[in-house]
Formats: C-alpha cells, structure tokens, sequence
C-alpha cells in the first residue's frame, strides 16, 4: 500500500512538474515580448518626438527646441550625414552612424540599448532621427519574473505533492477499513453487507464488488452445510439398511448375507458420488449416450416398465442419466400403487424424460418446492430430490415435478 501510495504521489509529482515548466517558459515568452513591444514603442515614440522639432532656418537644419540634455542623451539627429543633435556614447555611436547613414527606419541592440532609426522628409536635406532605449530595467524586469515564476513553480509542485499525500492516504484508508470489515464479516456476520445504493464514486463501486464477494461466500457456505446435510441423509439410509440386517442376523443366528453388504456399499457409493458429482459445476457436460442403455442401467433390476425408444442420444453422460434418474425411480416406486414407468420423447432440441408413477404425486403447492433441501410433501419428497437438482442444474439440465394427480418429474436432456 506504502508502494502505491508513492507511486501515486510520484506521478502528481510529475505530472505537476511538467506543467509548472511548461507555464514558466510560456510566461518567460510572453513577459519578453511584452518588454521587447513596450522598449520598441518608446523608442519609436522618442523618435517621433525628436522628429517633430526638426526644421531649416537660413538654409540649415536645426531644432526648434533646445536644452532638453535627456534627449540628448537618448537621442541624435543626422543632418546630410553629420551630427547636429545629441551626444553618443561610444559603445553604441558606429551603430547609431550605421543606422543614420542607412536613411531608412531600422531597429537594432547595441551594448544594452534598442536603437531605432526614423528618417525625417526635409526638401533639400536627408535628415535622420535615432532614438535609444537602454534594456537595462527590461531585461531586470524578465529575470525577476523568471525568477518568480520558478519560486512559485517549486511552491506549487511541492504543495501538489502534499494533497496528493493527503489525498492518497486518506483514500487508501477508507478502503483498507473496508477491507478489514469485509473479511470480518466474512469470517463473522457472511450476512452483512455495505449496502450502499446505486455507486457515484469508485468507493460505491468498491463496496458494491466487497458485497457480491460477501454473498458469494454465504453462498458458499449455505452449499457446504446443505452439502453436509445431503450426505448425511443419503448415507443413513443404506447405514440403517446395513445395521437393521446385522441385527437381525445376530438375533436369528444366521450369517449377514454377502449379497446384501455389496448391495448396500454399492448403494453407498453411488450416493458419495451423486453428491460429489453436484459439488462439481458442469459434470458430464461434453459427452454423451445412448438413453435407453443409461435408463436400464438406472433401473438396476428395480421393476419399471421402460418406454424410452432406441436410437436416442443425449449429449450428457451416461453416469450423470443415472445419477438424476436413480433417485427419481426411488422416490417413484416409494409412493407408487402398483406401477412406475420412464417415457421419452424428443422435443426440438432436447429429449424430455419422464419418470412416471400411480401414487397420489405433488400437489399444486408443492410443485415449486419439491426440490428444496429439507422440504418433505406429497408422502415424503426431500433432501433426495435436493441432490437431483442440483447434480442437473450442474450440467444444464432441467428437472421439474409436474401436478397431474399423479407422481410425474420431467427431465430435459440436451440432445
């Protein structure tokens, strides 16, 4: 979690990183075009201003105004190529002489300044104004920017990476507790839940995924006790078989017939497989069978009349067939009058199997319930019909009982 928290942060760390750089150098480029347009109109402005004083008296070029020495130091006028206004440093005075011989309007940088060129429409004369501006504050002015814009940039990626600190921590928390109640409940209390609606956030969606976890567990544990259920009621009955003969045996002085011990543990071992057999989600899917040669091997010497015809397959296996229609042949001949039968028919894509009997059956209030573990109606349907049910509904098979007046199950096959 500590892992993921610092990546989290790291990423912020990152992602903040990239965008302050990129902010600082846009806001470098604009403040220095800024200052490059504001220098480049004061040059051009005090150029204008020194070009309005100029005029010809007596045959000469002259200023009308005169003693404005700050002018003069920022500003020179070239009259037919020679100076008659303003003092020139000499770091900058063979750029200003380039500028004025050029006789047109130009911009240039020379040792700090701005120079700028305006040539002045004098008839007679070839008059040029140059005006300069030192770059000194501007260029003063970008660096303390850029150097204010890296302070805040360092104070905004640092303060990034706090709440996203924050942030992570606090969500992490939230779902380590939900975890820690998740596996409490699921150790505890399987029925609690979150419960916490519609989900708006990735917490919702957390809560709701912890719940279906929940619900899977109490499934679970529901199939493991109802499994425990099912084997002890489909093992007592051949135990109680086994125990009653013994007895009798003891009591009458007679041998226990082999007969009925194989008998009975085969009977046994038919249940602990029927019932592992439902514990194992899609048994006997894949293959298949003949179901007139399943369904006689289902009868196992029982007396049932067999009307399934020759030729239909089934594409479930044969030990599943036997493993649903045992059971139900039981159940039959348990509460029949005198008579039990299997019929088949293929109805479009799958082949209905009944087992039928003359008993009084499932009444209407107890079709929907028969196959419910621990529910006994109709002369004692249960925890049998249970195991049938689910060992189908394991390979995709239906099994319903059907009120007619008589005892009727339908078992639909794929074919």
């Amino acid at each position: 979690m500590t892992g993921f928290r610092g990546r989290a942060v790291a990423l912020t760390v990152m992602i903040a990183t990239a965008v302050v750089a990129v902010l600082v150098v846009v806001s470098h480029v604009l403040l220095s075009r800024v200052t490059d347009a504001d220098s480049l109109g004061l040059a051009r402005t005090r150029a204008e201003a020194v070009a309005a004083n100029v005029t010809v008296r007596g045959g000469r070029v002259v200023m009308t105004e005169n003693g404005n020495e700050a002018l003069d130091t920022v500003s020179w006028v070239y009259a037919d190529g020679r100076l008659i206004d303003g003092i020139a440093p000499d770091g900058v005075l063979d750029h200003v002489e380039e500028l004025a011989g050029s006789g047109r309007s130009r911009t240039t940088t020379a040792d700090g300044h701005l120079l700028r060129s305006r040539p002045v429409s004098i008839e007679g004369h070839r008059v040029v104004v140059v005006a300069g501006v030192d770059l000194t504050p501007y260029e003063a002015s970008v660096r303390r920017g850029l150097a204010m814009s890296l302070v805040l940039g360092v104070l905004s990626i640092m303060l990034a990476g706090a709440v996203a600190h924050l942030a992570v921590r606090r969500a992490l928390r939230v779902v380590h507790d939900m975890a820690a109640l998740a596996d409490d409940w699921g150790d505890h209390e399987p029925g609690r839940r979150f419960d916490l609606g519609v989900p708006r956030d990735e917490f919702g969606e957390l809560g709701r995924t912890l719940d279906r976890l929940l619900e899977r567990v109490d499934t679970a544990l529901a199939d493991e006790r109802r499994l425990t259920d099912e084997i002890a009621h489909e093992l007592r009955t051949p135990l109680t078989v086994l125990r009653g003969e013994a007895q009798l045996a003891r009591l009458s002085g007679c041998e226990l017939a082999p007969e009925t011990v194989l008998r009975e543990v085969e009977r046994v071992d038919t249940a602990v497989t029927t019932i592992l057999g439902t514990a194992r989600p899609g048994s006997g899917g894949g293959t298949r069978c003949d179901l007139r040669t399943a369904a006689r091997r289902a009868i196992a010497g029982r007396r049932v009349d067999l009307a399934v015809p020759a030729g239909i397959e089934v594409a479930v296996s044969a030990d599943l067939v036997v493993a649903v229609l045992s059971p139900l042949l039981d159940n039959g001949l348990r509460h029949a009058a005198s008579r039990v039968r299997i019929t088949a028919r293929v109805q479009a894509r799958s082949v209905v199997t009944e087992v039928l009997d003359d008993g009084p059956g499932f009444g209407p209030a107890e079709v929907g319930r028969a196959f419910e573990a621990g529910v006994t109606g109709g002369g004692g349907h249960g925890l049998g019909l249970a195991v049938v049910r689910r060992l189908a509904a394991s390979a995709g098979v239906e099994v319903r009982a059907i009120a007619d007046g008589h005892g009727r199950v339908a078992v639909t096959l794929p074919a």
